[in-house]
């Protein structure tokens, strides 16, 4: 049945703006009767290279359990956990999460929901965004959802001056 309905693949990964994403999402998928699969990403820590090197097929199985358990707590973080009135998938995949995303999100008819926002001149020039990555090359419309309100006023340094009586 799943295979059929429409989705809304989200990407998650824990963090304020994916999980920002993640109820976006789940608003879309009510609105248009959808399947929310949410997708986490995981690479090997320390690289993918390591691990080839030194392939493990116990710390393999550690790696996708805490993938699971991250998702999880980010399902219950973002609203309690996953809602009863609609269909959802918990999917945890390797790979860097824009690859990851863009791979699932594969039809026509699917919506890509991912969680963006601005980040400092130095960490983009070291880090690829995912939201650039994956509307760059999604084969489905992507929704790039904006932090909240409250997450762009945290990530903003506000210098406070006491006031004086």
């Amino acid at each position: 049945m799943h295979d059929r309905m429409r989705r809304i693949v989200v990407g998650v990964d824990g963090g304020p703006n994916s999980l920002q994403a993640l109820r976006r999402a789940v608003e879309e998928a009510r609105s248009r009767g959808a399947l929310v699969e949410s997708v986490l990403a995981w690479t090997a820590p320390g690289g993918e290279l390591v691990d080839r090197r030194s392939p493990s097929p116990h710390l393999r199985q550690l790696w996708t359990a805490d993938a699971q358990e991250r998702l999880r707590t980010a399902w219950d973080e973002a609203l309690g956990g996953p809602p009863a009135d609609l269909a959802v998938r918990l999917t945890v995949a390797r790979g860097p999460a824009g690859w990851v995303l863009v791979a699932i999100a594969d039809r026509e008819d699917d919506l890509l929901v991912v969680g963006s926002g601005c980040r400092g001149l130095l960490r983009r020039a070291l880090h690829t965004s995912v939201s650039r990555y994956c509307v760059a090359r999604a084969g489905c419309p992507v929704l790039a959802v904006p932090p909240s309100r409250l997450a762009r006023q945290l990530r903003s340094p506000r210098v406070v001056v006491p006031s004086t009586p």
